[in-house]
């Protein structure tokens, strides 16, 4: 016999501008405990020290979080000049320092490096597996890695402001795995004076956004009652990207049992990948074939 789940059957999205001082896994396990959720999950980690937009994915919505992961997301940060870190941020120990400072021109220069493809080192302390180990429980051990380059795609990095001659901010807009504390270590290298991130907010990802986020306070306030689910969004908040295709009952139940099931649609391609609706509720992804639908994802709601 099955386990039983603990919790209630919640789907859907729970958008929360995370305050600084508290873990991603913290904030969602705040969330799941909130809505007594049997299952939940997050669309891309935030640094303890950062705030702004973390996506938790409640019970079938978990699914979809890939599909909000490779989205593009947008981070507002400063850079403090002068500084390298052990964790690339003010978290962590001075472990070298420099007198210059770029001017304005010379950091529009060296940005343009950093926009497009290019190849980005994690930081030592960071989520990456080494040999199935976390990184920062690496680095914490004082082990030092030769962590690998990876390719980032970067839409945007433009200056914002220039507070003072120590320090600059920006705003990045990139794709999937970016981390900004390696931006500021590696711009301070660039520009020959050293750099570290001193704070860092996530505007949006994907399809959310911070200035439709709920605080942790929200959440408690309302927690275990009626009205928080006030504030969850549909699961298909997290298929925005992907084009929707409706079916009828006899095609949403082919579909649910992993059955190529027919749509109702029309100028779409044959191979773009699809979310299927019956009523109002999504029932499947999948690549779209001439009519009907090949699923890869169904959702038991």
């Amino acid at each position: 016999m099955g386990k039983t789940k603990k919790g209630r059957p919640v789907h859907g999205w729970v958008v929360i501008d995370k305050p600084a001082g508290i873990g991603s896994t913290q904030v969602v396990g705040k969330v799941r405990w909130a809505f007594q959720a049997q299952k939940a999950g997050h669309s891309g980690t935030l640094d303890p020290d950062a705030t702004g937009v973390l996506a938790v994915a409640l019970g079938e919505a978990t699914k979809t979080v890939p599909f909000v992961t490779d989205a593009e997301k947008c981070y507002r940060f400063r850079v403090t000049f002068g500084a390298a870190t052990t964790t690339d941020d003010a978290a962590g120990e001075v472990i070298d320092t420099s007198p210059l400072r770029p001017t304005d021109a010379q950091i529009d220069a060296a940005l343009v490096a950093f926009r497009g493809q290019i190849m980005q080192v994690p930081p030592q302390v960071s989520a990456v597996k080494v040999e199935g180990e976390r990184a920062y429980d690496l680095a914490r051990d004082g082990v030092e890695m030769d962590l690998a380059a990876r390719p980032l795609w970067v839409e945007r990095l433009e200056v914002t402001g220039r507070p003072d001659a120590d320090h600059v901010d920006l705003e990045m807009v990139c794709g999937k795995g970016g981390y900004v504390r390696s931006i500021a270590r590696d711009l301070g290298r660039a520009l020959g004076c050293l750099g570290h991130v001193a704070w860092l907010r996530r505007e949006w990802s994907g399809p959310f956004l911070a200035s439709e986020a709920v605080s942790l306070e929200q959440i408690e306030a309302l927690a275990r009652t009626e009205e928080i689910e006030s504030l969850l969004l549909p699961l298909q908040t997290g298929l925005a990207d992907l084009p929707e295709v409706v079916t009828t009952a006899e095609g949403a139940a082919r579909l649910r049992n992993g059955n190529p099931g027919q749509v109702i649609t029309g100028g779409i391609p044959w191979g773009t990948e699809v979310w299927v609706s019956h009523q109002g509720r999504a029932v499947a992804v999948g690549r779209y074939q001439g009519g009907e639908v090949q699923p890869s994802r169904v959702f038991n709601l």
